[in-house]
Formats: C-alpha cells, structure tokens, sequence
C-alpha cells in the first residue's frame, strides 16, 4: 500500500506540476498576446499619422500644382504686356497726327503737312526702337537669297544684279531673336 500512496503522490505531484507549467504557460502566452496587441496598436498609430503626413503633403503638392497653372497661365495672357505698354506710346503718336489733320485747311495745309512728315518719321523711328528693344529685328535683303529668311515671289532680268540675289523687297521680313517672325518678300535676279 504503501506503494501505491507513492504513485498516487508521484501523480498528484506531477498533475500539479503539469498546473503549475499550464498556468505558467497561460500566463506567458497572454503576457506575449498583450505584448503583440500593444505592438500592433503602436504600429497602427504610426501608420495613421503616416498617412495623415501623406494625405497632407499630397494636398500641398496638389495645391503647388494648381498654383504653377495658373501662374503658367498668367505669364501665357499677360506675355505680351511690357510689349504692349511700349506700343501704347505709338498709338498716342498716331492720335496726336490725327488730331493735327482734323485742324488743317487751305491756309496752313502745307505747314501741317510738314509737320505730319516729321511726325511720321518720328513715329516710325519710335516704333523701330520698340521692336528692335523687344529682340524683333528687320531682315536684311542686301546681296544673295537665302531661303531661311527670305520668301521670293519673282524672278526678274536684271542687268545690275547677279543670278540669286535680291533685285527688290516687296515686304520686309522680320526676326524675333533666332526665329523668322516673317520672310522678307523678294524678287530675283534670273
């Protein structure tokens, strides 16, 4: 009997053991499940603020993006303005000239002509100032065609010309910096 008593304490001792260890083990395992849940809720936080530095820097992008449009499409519209500030002044040289018509008569036609002559070279050499200050330059047609600026439109006989070149512009031609605005238009020697 006294044998059985040992295995009988031998059991109970080693299903307290097994107890022992299963709480033990229980208890680690929720401790590891706290710990993971806690990991899990850092990394979700983090991903949150993430996507929120995300959201917004994409907003920012979106708004720098809509911003660089417009102003793109302001400097498209309003290109031209400082050109057309410096025409303005022309324009003015051209009412004055047509107000002085409006006063002429009989008696001072010919002064008011001289005047407007004056007033018209005034004008044009205003005007060439503008565009040559605006990198728009007038094509020269002195001596042999070239095709890259020039447009001919006839051929003629000329004695005082060789074969090639320029006898007569029709319409001058103008650069605006490296580009051709518009090809003289020319004639021809045969």
């Amino acid at each position: 009997m006294a044998e059985e008593n040992k295995e009988e304490l031998q059991e109970e001792l080693e299903q307290t053991q097994e107890q022992e260890d299963t709480s033990t083990n229980e208890e680690d395992v929720q401790s590891e499940d706290n710990t993971l849940e806690a990991e899990l809720e850092a990394y979700k936080a983090q991903a949150e603020e993430y996507k929120d530095k995300y959201l917004r820097a994409y907003a920012d992008f979106e708004n720098a993006k809509k911003r660089l449009e417009k102003d793109k499409a302001n400097a498209v519209a309003y290109a031209n303005e400082s050109f057309a500030k410096d025409i303005l002044a022309v324009m003015d040289s051209f009412d004055n000239a047509l107000s002085s018509i409006k006063d002429a008569n009989e008696e001072n036609a010919v002064e008011v002509l001289d005047k407007m002559k004056e007033g018209v070279e005034l004008t044009y050499n205003q005007l060439k100032k503008i565009l040559e200050k605006n990198h728009i330059k007038e094509i020269d047609c002195c001596g042999e065609f070239n095709p890259e600026v020039h447009q001919a439109i006839m051929q003629v006989d000329s004695d005082e010309h060789e074969s090639g070149h320029v006898v007569q512009v029709m319409q001058k031609g103008y650069t605006i910096k490296d580009r051709v605005l518009r090809p003289a238009m020319i004639s021809t020697a045969k």
